[in-house]
């Protein structure tokens, strides 16, 4: 008995070896090409799946920023999981008051510069718009998700990475979208998958120009 069970010791990381590339191979990513109505690439779109196989995978929390640079938000729209920090700092040189009145997260950053004392958790999913008190043409999103699988879409493309070979649920979300778009992706083989979709985008919402140089600010 002994002399069969050493062999099989001896066999254990050859067998490891063999199983592990077809493992990884099952993990594919999906690449997505967002255009409007008029055939240009998209901006500030998130693409996320929302289950694989009828499954939701369990999100990590992360820590990311949302700063204020020439009174606007930037990154415009910003997609974390459930539980996230983020922080708010103002680059610029005037005062701004962040706020938010969505039900996701209500929450209100009184006049400052620099970077506030604590960063807000998001722990509820959902969209959040943000704005400033004082400056009415500042305006960004973050958009919560229950799920490790999403991409911000920057000139029209995204790539969701790692994601298991099967049927995907993905959604796609902009800030002018009338409806988020569902579709249902089926895929058998651990190869990568390309999307490419048109978006019906509403006209973008005019706002007041910021003060010139000069005026009274903040």
């Amino acid at each position: 008995m002994l002399p069969v069970l050493s062999r099989l010791f001896r066999l254990l990381p050859l067998l490891t070896a063999l199983l592990l590339p077809a493992t990884a191979a099952v993990a594919v990513s999906l690449n997505v090409t967002l255009t409007d109505q008029d055939g240009k690439a998209v901006d500030d779109a998130v693409v996320y799946v929302t289950s694989v196989n009828g499954q939701r995978a369990a999100a990590t929390p992360m820590q990311v920023t949302v700063d204020q640079i020439n009174e606007m938000f930037v990154p415009h729209v910003r997609a974390i999981t459930a539980g996230s920090s983020v922080n708010f700092p103002n680059s610029d040189h005037i005062r701004h008051h962040v706020y938010s009145f969505s039900e996701a997260k209500n929450f209100e950053l009184p006049l400052y510069i620099g970077i506030p004392t604590e960063p807000v958790v998001f722990n509820k999913a959902g969209v959040v718009t943000l704005g400033c008190n004082i400056h009415d043409h500042m305006l960004g999103y973050v958009l919560v998700l229950d799920t490790p699988y999403f991409d911000e879409v920057t000139g029209g493309n995204a790539t969701i990475a790692n994601l298991p070979a099967g049927q995907w649920t993905v959604e796609i979300w902009h800030p002018r979208l009338a409806d988020e778009q569902t579709i249902q992706i089926n895929v058998d083989a651990a190869t990568d998958t390309t999307l490419q979709q048109a978006l019906e985008l509403r006209p973008e919402r005019m706002v007041r120009r910021a003060p010139r140089r000069g005026s009274s600010r903040y």
